[in-house]
């Protein structure tokens, strides 16, 4: 076995998957294949992956619950995990990328795609000023939002929800904001995380509110917390719509839409 090889585990419960896939990926990585989750977490105690492709719906632990036992072990939290599933519904691919996976294939999917998928994935998803500008050059895409989460999951749920419409820029660090809009971005919209470590939402709020071009800029608060009191002193505080999490895509579109459609009222 080639030692400098990537190790990958693969975990289907349908052996034709299993066979497919390690097919595709052998002359480039050491594939570990599995057919449940279980006998997963037994290879941990040996081997430790540098990424892990994982089936959704297996009998006995299911891929939502694996990943989730995953995440609270802090010797695996930082190994990729992609999901490999037949579920194709944007409820399901938020799920997941919410519990913290980096990419979701469907199933039946090409070699390249999944050769794609697993190379980008095996470098850090937030580059080293923990901050990812959307540099796509669509024309259609004019409306540009900054999403600031100290979660790369949560912001990946973001980025899959918003993509296809808007330009979305991603911000792990919230002390790092001020350079990021002094960097050339110009936000429509900002997306914001209540709970983080360094610099909460209210107090970013307060940051963007002191900007004189971000005054009036639609700032939505992506939440836990749903009592009143915290609601009413985000609201003080200049916020114009809060989601309580976990969101569904549909309504972070809603609200988004709603935001913008009153910006523009308030700014004709």
């Amino acid at each position: 076995m080639n030692e400098n090889r990537k190790k990958i585990f693969l975990i289907d419960d349908t052996e034709f998957s299993l066979v497919r896939t390690k097919q595709f990926l052998k002359d480039y990585y050491t594939v570990y294949t599995l057919d449940s989750a279980s006998k997963m977490f037994e290879l941990l105690q040996n081997v430790t992956p540098d990424l892990i492709l994982l089936d959704i719906e297996m009998p006995g632990m299911d891929g939502y619950l694996a990943l989730e036992k995953l995440k609270t072990d802090e010797r695996y939290t930082e190994i990729p995990v992609i999901f490999l599933s037949g579920k194709y519904d944007e409820e399901s691919i938020i799920k997941g990328l919410g519990l913290g996976a980096v990419d979701h294939i469907i199933k039946p999917y090409t070699p390249k795609d999944l050769l794609a998928s697993i190379s980008a994935n095996l470098t850090p998803v937030i580059d080293n000023e923990n901050f990812i500008m959307d540099r796509d050059t669509n024309v259609s895409k004019k409306i540009s939002i900054l999403a600031i989460d100290d979660s790369p999951s949560m912001l990946r749920s973001i980025h899959f929800a918003l993509h296809n419409k808007y330009k979305v820029h991603l911000l792990q660090k919230p002390e790092n904001l001020n350079k990021v809009l002094k960097g050339g971005i110009k936000p429509d919209l900002f997306l914001l995380d209540y709970n983080m470590p360094e610099t909460n939402g209210f107090e970013v709020v307060k940051i963007i509110r002191e900007i004189p071009e971000y005054e009036k800029a639609p700032i939505i608060l992506l939440t836990s917390e749903s009592s009143t009191d915290h609601l009413n002193e985000a609201i003080n505080l200049g916020i114009n719509e809060y989601i309580v999490k976990p969101f569904k895509p549909n309504i972070l579109r809603e609200k988004i839409s709603k935001c913008l459609a009153t910006r523009l009222d308030i700014t004709n």
